[in-house]
């Protein structure tokens, strides 16, 4: 399996706090049955989380020869959660952001109470230059919660989900917990993700299969491997549709 969206990377946000978290995380996340992560940094503007490129790709190598040392059979790859601004694709080009696994998938954050207003400008411009945005978590954000039609509007006009698994639990509390389910049944969830921070998250892990067994009784087998299917391409960069 393959999880695009994790905080598993050392000291770059409010994730991994070092290399031996980072492992600990690692080898949870393999023992449920993860072997390729896609490690996804937060990159929020004028914040201390806006580590470029350069330096996340010093700590993946780290983290790739640690992995090599003690065994570990997990294939990391590097991306970032994009805080949403009007200036991503100048941010990819100045190697400052990365997209999934240098594909042409961006995984995007929005604010979680307010919408911002050029929200439509913004993902035009994203896909005007080429890029297609994944957005994260689209059942924690409170307008959405508030408003389905904006969630359809974006559906409509080809914007991806990923949503949490952790969601189908209540960890976000129910209204995210009641917009997932809908989400699902209406299949607008194109990723799952687990958006692990800290190994004290851990035991939301060992109910994976708890977890796996909700989504599947309203998505049933065919979707929900169809959504792990979606995962798995982005490590070859082709997303089947669902």
């Amino acid at each position: 399996m393959t999880d695009i969206h994790s905080h598993i990377l050392f000291s770059v946000d409010d994730g991994s706090n070092n290399i031996d978290e980072s492992m600990k995380l690692l080898k949870a996340m393999k023992k449920i049955g993860f072997d390729n992560i896609i490690l996804t940094p937060h990159y929020i503007q004028n914040t201390d989380y806006q580590c470029d490129n350069h330096e996340k790709k010093e700590k993946l190598d780290i983290l790739k020869q640690t992995l090599k040392q003690n065994n570990l059979e997990v294939n990391v790859y590097l991306g970032n959660e994009i805080y949403i601004n009007d200036q991503i694709p100048e941010l990819i080009n100045s190697n400052e952001i990365h997209s999934l696994n240098s594909s042409k998938y961006l995984l995007i954050e929005f604010p979680f109470h307010n919408k911002i207003l050029n929200l439509e400008d913004i993902i035009y411009d994203i896909k005007y230059h080429g890029y297609i945005p994944i957005i994260a978590h689209p059942e924690r954000y409170l307008y959405f919660q508030k408003n389905y039609d904006l969630v359809k509007k974006l559906k409509a006009d080809g914007i991806l989900f990923q949503s949490n698994y952790s969601c189908i639990l209540g960890e976000y509390g129910m209204a995210s917990k009641k917009l997932f389910k809908k989400l699902l049944k209406d299949k607008y969830v194109d990723y799952l993700g687990t958006d692990i921070h800290h190994t004290n998250q851990i035991g939301m892990l060992d109910k994976f299969d708890k977890m796996v067994k909700k989504i599947k009784k309203i998505t049933g087998e065919d979707y929900y491997q169809k959504i792990l299917s979606n995962s798995d391409s982005l490590i070859e960069d082709s997303c089947k549709s669902i």
